[in-house]
Formats: C-alpha cells, sequence, structure tokens
C-alpha cells in the first residue's frame, strides 16, 4: 500500500501520537484509572503498529468535507480502538487461534487467554468512551453546520456500535466461525460485507458525520466505504491464496476463480472512486474511470498536499479538501495494484 502510506503519512502520524497519549496522564487509559496489569497490555494491544487504515479513513473524509481532520479525531481513535479489539479476539484459540501479529506474539499468547478476552473487552469499552468525547479546542466552524453537541455524539457512537455489534462485525463473525462447507455466495458476500466491510464503511462515516456532512455527502461516504471494504476483502483473499495457515479460511475463492474474484475487485475499486466527487459534495464532477485517469489526479493531489504549508496558498482549506479526496482516491486505486 505504498501509495496510501506516503500519502497519508501525515495523519497516520497524528494517530500514531494520540493513541500513544490514551496512556499518559492526560488521558483515560492512566495507571490512575486503569490496574497497571490491564494496561499494559492494552498498550501492547493498541500500539503494535498496523497501517492505521481505519482512522486515516475517519480522518480524511473529515477534511474532504470541512477542510480540517481535527473534528473528527476522537472518533477516528475510537475505531481504531474498537479495531484493535476485534483483532485481540480474533487472535484466540477459540476464534482464529493465531499465535503471531504483526511479528510479534498475539495478546493472549505473551499474557493468557482470559487475559486477552479482558483486554479486548476493556478496549471495545474505550471505544465508545471516545466516540462520545468531543474534539479538544472546540468545533470551529463545525459547530455551526453539524450542532456538534450530545445529538452528534450520540449519532456517532450509534454509527459505532451498529457497525461493531450483532448486525456488523459480530454478525459477521458469528456466520464465519460457525459456518462449514460447502460455503455458498450469499455467505461469503456477507461474512466479507460485515466481518471486514462494515468497520472501513463506519470509518468513512463517522468522519463525515464529525465534519457536518448532508446526507448527500453520506450517502457518498457510504458507498465509498461499502465498496472499498469490499475490494479490500477481496484483495486479501488473493494475497492469502496458497498459504497454507489459511486453507481453512472462508475466501471470495471457494465461490469463484481468481480471474474473477479479480474482476470483482476492480469493479467494486470503480464504483468507490466514483462516490469520491460527491465526498467532496461535487455531484456533478466526472469520477475518474480507470488507472490512467488517476496519474493526473494524483500529481495534482500531491502538490496540493505539498501546498497547505505554504503561506501563500490562496484557499487552505480548499486546498486541504483537495489533498483528502486525492488520499481516498489513492486508497481506492491501490487496490487495483494490490490485485492485479
Amino acid at each position: 500500500m505504498s501509495d496510501f502510506v506516503t500519502q497519508a503519512g501525515p495523519l497516520r502520524e497524528l494517530v500514531e501520537s494520540e493513541l500513544a497519549k490514551l496512556f499518559t496522564p492526560e488521558g483515560f487509559l492512566t495507571d490512575e484509572n486503569v490496574p497497571p496489569g490491564l494496561a499494559e497490555p492494552m498498550r501492547y494491544a493498541l500500539l503494535g503498529g498496523g497501517k492505521r487504515l481505519r482512522p486515516v479513513l475517519c480522518l480524511a473524509a473529515c477534511q474532504a468535507v470541512c477542510g480540517d481532520p481535527a473534528p473528527a479525531l476522537p472518533a477516528a481513535l475510537a475505531i481504531e480502538v474498537l479495531h484493535n479489539y476485534t483483532l485481540v479476539h480474533d487472535d484466540l484459540p477459540c476464534m482464529d487461534d493465531d499465535a503471531m501479529r504483526r511479528g510479534r506474539p498475539t495478546v493472549h499468547a505473551k499474557y493468557g487467554y482470559a487475559q486477552a478476552v479482558l483486554v479486548g473487552d476493556a478496549l471495545q469499552a474505550a471505544a465508545f468512551d471516545l466516540a462520545l468525547t468531543p474534539p479538544r479546542g472546540g468545533t470551529a466552524g463545525v459547530a455551526n453546520r453539524s450542532g456538534w453537541g450530545v445529538g452528534l455524539q450520540l449519532r456517532l457512537a450509534r454509527t459505532l456500535a451498529a457497525a461493531a455489534g450483532p448486525a456488523g462485525v459480530v454478525g459477521g463473525q458469528w456466520v464465519d466461525v460457525t459456518s462449514a462447507p460447502p460455503h455458498d455466495e450469499a455467505r461469503v458476500a456477507y461474512v466479507h460485507a460485515h466481518k471486514t466491510g462494515d468497520l472501513i464503511e463506519c470509518a468513512v462515516n463517522l468522519g463525515a458525520l464529525a465534519a457536518g456532512a448532508p446526507t448527500r455527502v453520506l450517502l457518498a461516504t457510504a458507498e465509498y466505504g461499502r465498496s472499498l471494504g469490499f475490494a479490500f476483502q477481496i484483495v486479501d483473499d488473493l494475497l492469502d491464496a496458497g498459504d497454507p495457515a489459511k486453507a481453512d479460511e472462508l475466501s471470495i475463492l471457494r465461490v469463484c476463480t481468481p480471474d474473477e474474484a479479480r474482476a470483482r475487485a476492480r469493479a467494486a475499486t470503480e464504483r468507490a472512486l466514483a462516490a469520491v466527487p460527491a465526498i467532496g459534495d461535487e455531484p456533478g464532477a466526472a469520477a475518474p474511470g480507470a488507472p490512467a485517469a488517476l496519474a493526473a489526479a494524483f500529481a495534482g493531489a500531491r502538490a496540493a498536499m505539498a501546498s497547505l504549508g505554504a503561506s501563500e496558498a490562496s484557499d487552505p482549506a480548499a486546498s486541504a479538501k483537495a489533498a483528502a479526496l486525492a488520499l481516498l482516491r489513492a486508497l481506492a486505486e491501490d487496490q487495483l495494484s494490490r490485485t492485479l
């Protein structure tokens, strides 16, 4: 994911910094509030690296709408904390039974089975605490457009709950662990949509909500996130093909050929790309339709990102929005380069 990682650098660094602050005296996962024996494995689970895909999506969607990622920072942290809870539980012996993640022992392998269950539980609760936290330093102009307050905080928390709960990630995990071969296409699609796709869709929806996006933009973020999540999981299935450790996992390749899977990933990527202009509230803009057509857009976007700190920028907010939209395009486009 080189294009995404490069362009998302500032947002990824922001996420890493803010996640670490959760465990400082100013945070709420401190030794004063949390038993030290629990805080340490929570840090281990949360600060062990990763692409930070979901929080970056959240921040980028917010910036694409209002020109500033700051209003979505608590929501971005919330979805990353919740994602890491799902990883801790996914790795358990009763689930995927993985002993290693990101080159390190998994939480249960290092700290114990019961301890890992409680670490996951604690992270899940912390995620909702974050979702209900207003951004620091006020909400600037967003408050006037979105009515930031208890109503919006509840909406953010309920959006996160819907993606995480029995109709979301947990539902997808349930179908995954209780299903036995032969797997049909509907079952595979359900697991992909909910176990993986819901949190990706939720991430962009949370960012747009925090920015005070109107309904037409929220429809675009939902389409973008849903399509990106579908492409992302297909790509993962293709990359896992041939791995003996993944042989028994439910995969798109159980219901179609690799070529058919690539075609589906390509179609989903194009749907995500087509939604990007509307996220910037430009319903009439032409959506890019092919990788070649994106080259110029990426070059312009990188220039826009580079100009963010320039004092001579005539419209910093517009430049920030353009850079965020380019990042969303880059991530969608990168799915094709990972697949083909």
